[in-house]
Parts: C-alpha cells; structure tokens; sequence
C-alpha cells in the first residue's frame, strides 16, 4: 500500500477536520455560541466515527461519515447565510445561542486589530448589570471571520466526501472480488 492512497488521503483529511472543528469549539465555547457548540461536538465525534472506519475498514462507519458531510456542508451554508444576514436572517439576533443569553461571537469583540472599551451605560437608560462594549479598528469584521471558518469546514468536508466515496468503492470492490473467489 501506498503513502497517497485513497484511505491515507482520507486519514490525513480527517485529522485537519479534527484539529479544524476544535479551534472552531474553541472559540464557540469562548463566544457562548450554544447551537455551533452542538454542532462541532457532533461534527467531532462523526469525524472520530469516520477515522476509525477508515483505519478499520469498516465502510459503514465511512458511510455516515459521507451522510454527516452533506449534513455539514448544509449547516455551514446556513451559518455563512446567517452571518451575511441572507434572506433575513440577522446576526444580531440570539439565534445561536438558542435565546438563552444575549452573547454573540467571541471574534465581534475580540477580533485582529480590534480595540475594544467599555462603557459605562447612561444614567437615563439604565440597564442593571449590562455594560456598553464599543469595538473599533478590527482589520477584519467578526462575521467575515465566521464565514471563512464556515468556508474552510466546507471545503474539508466536500473534499472528505469525495474521498470516503472513493474509499466506499473501494471497499467494496474488495468485497465482490473476495465472494466471487
């Protein structure tokens, strides 16, 4: 067996997916951002579920890993559109935080280059334990950041597709020349 077969190309890719989906737990986790935390969790255990019926040769571990990609891919389609507030949807909203709380993302405030003060709330309109945070000078807006998170799970995963479907096939073919002898 090769360095660069199908299933050593799709170990490799599983592992990115891997280390991806945690640096994106991360700061999901830091940003309070529930639905996502669900998410990535599932993402992550199904991405373990794939890399061991990769490395097993169990092509049906490898078949929902397939199922979990579209899932995926979909679900990152909707967070791009959710944060480039698509069809009206709007980040603002509480949506991914299940409207449990009034958190948003940990790179609105935390982003490159952004400078970031609070303000004391004024004294007409007081609001009892919330704080004014002003946020300047971010060299990239916290949702562009979000999307290309969402963009780069999106390309894992349709590459990990193609390979768990060649790796399927593979399997198999391995099976039909084992019965037919």
């Amino acid at each position: 067996m090769g360095c660069c077969t199908g299933r050593c190309s799709l170990i490799c890719l599983c592992a990115l997916q891997l280390i991806s989906a945690l640096e994106r737990q991360i700061f999901d986790f830091l940003g309070f951002q529930w639905a996502p935390i669900l998410g990535n969790f599932l993402h992550i255990i199904v991405v373990i579920l794939g890399l061991f019926g990769t490395i097993q040769y169990r092509p049906r571990y490898i078949m929902v890993y397939t199922v979990w990609t579209a899932l995926w891919v979909t679900w990152n389609v909707f967070i791009i559109c959710f944060y480039l507030e698509v069809g009206g949807l709007s980040k603002d909203t509480d949506l991914m935080t299940f409207n449990i709380s009034v958190h948003r993302s940990w790179w609105r405030e935390h982003g490159p280059g952004c400078v970031r003060r609070v303000l004391p709330p004024s004294a007409h309109g007081m609001m009892d334990d919330y704080t004014y945070v002003s946020v300047t000078g971010c060299v990239v807006d916290f949702q562009y950041l979000e999307v290309i998170h969402s963009a780069v799970q999106i390309l894992l995963s349709l590459v990990g597709f193609v390979y768990a479907c060649y790796v399927i096939s593979l399997s198999m073919e391995e099976e039909d020349t084992c019965r037919n002898k």
